[in-house]
């Protein structure tokens, strides 16, 4: 005789239905994902060029030039000197644009087309719920953008010491392309990029207006960073005479006269060294101008003001990031309840 079972026993327990794995984000994002792969490829493969080989040959080329006499024929690799400035510009251009294009693709394809199209909505609804789906579309990608976009900006560094000193027409390190694409500041931005796009797309739910909004979002964050950055750490200043002129050799903060009484004031505008113009002599003499002062950052300072900016804007990275957050709650919050309202 068969004993029976109780309703406990015959029927299957119920199981909440297991969140997504991760993967599914990189499956709905394969053409990015293999576009982002190619140009780091690509980029790197550059930029390991321009350290080793080219930076030789272009270094050789100006030691050749440098002992050409004035009154005989001159032989030098012009081709090594050329190809080196065009590999250089065409590797630190795309590194310093590499913010505005996750940040355009964040907003466009990674938030405001999934919302705008209800793949979002639809997600939610096979068992992610909504703060995770946000959680995972950011953690992924942030760590794919920064391990890319750190290793490029350490190749950058590599390849620029390589030609500092060897090269007459290596860029500065204060030059601000190069300043970015050195150091961390271009990680910062690249990761306020893809919270800028999460805002947006959040904000707007269409993808076109996500992509310009997170793309304006990047460029303000930018212009006013490198407004800032001379100002984040105590910098030097130089006073030297009339006859001198200004002394800098770094990144400039501030240029202006020097009084009698040790006042500085704003440069009038006919500019250095004494001599230059009867004018400029006239304009000094009635401001009892001595000498010239210059504020500016030595090479030394470069760590400092990198490390400062960084701080900064990772700081606006996360608070555009909390703000996505809170609005995913809000927002899907509201919905919840409007539904539990029409249900009654």
């Amino acid at each position: 005789m068969t004993a029976l079972m109780s309703p406990r026993e015959t029927a299957p327990a119920a199981t909440a239905p297991r969140p997504p794995h991760p993967r599914w984000l990189l499956r709905l994002h394969t053409p990015a994902l293999y576009v982002w792969a190619g140009l780091v490829a690509v980029l790197a493969l550059g930029l390991l060029w321009l350290w080793g080989p080219l930076t030789d040959a272009s270094a050789d080329a100006w030691r050749q030039y440098n002992a050409c006499s004035y009154d005989g024929p001159c032989s030098y690799d012009q081709d090594a000197i050329v190809t080196y400035k065009w590999v250089y510009n065409y590797t630190t251009a795309p590194l310093i644009a590499l913010p505005f294009l996750i940040g355009a693709w964040s907003g466009a394809a990674l938030f405001g087309r999934e919302l705008e199209h209800g793949t979002a909505q639809l997600a939610w609804t096979q068992g992610l719920s909504p703060t995770r789906w946000l959680a995972t579309k950011l953690a992924v990608p942030a760590v794919l953008v920064t391990a890319g976009t750190g290793l490029l900006v350490a190749l950058h560094r590599l390849a620029w010491s390589a030609g500092n000193g060897r090269i007459d027409t290596a860029k500065s390190w204060y030059d601000d392309p190069t300043l970015h694409a050195n150091g961390p500041t271009t990680v910062a931005f690249a990761l306020t990029g893809l919270a800028a796009g999460a805002l947006a797309g959040l904000l707007l739910r269409r993808t076109l207006p996500a992509l310009l909004l997170a793309l304006g979002v990047v460029a303000a964050v930018r212009f006013l960073a490198v407004l800032a950055m001379p100002h984040l750490w105590p910098a030097v200043t130089h006073v030297s005479s009339l006859q001198e002129g200004y002394r800098v050799s770094g990144l400039g903060v501030d240029l202006g006269l020097v009084t009698s009484t040790g006042a500085h004031i704003g440069d009038p505008g006919c500019g250095p060294p004494l001599g230059v113009s009867p004018r400029c002599e006239q304009v000094y003499a009635q401001l009892d101008a001595t000498g010239f002062y210059s504020t500016f950052h030595p090479e030394s300072h470069y760590w400092p003001l990198q490390l400062t900016t960084t701080a900064l804007v990772l700081t606006v990275a996360a608070t555009l990031t909390v703000a996505s957050f809170t609005l995913i709650r809000r927002t899907t919050a509201t919905t919840r309840a409007a539904a539990r309202e029409s249900a009654v």
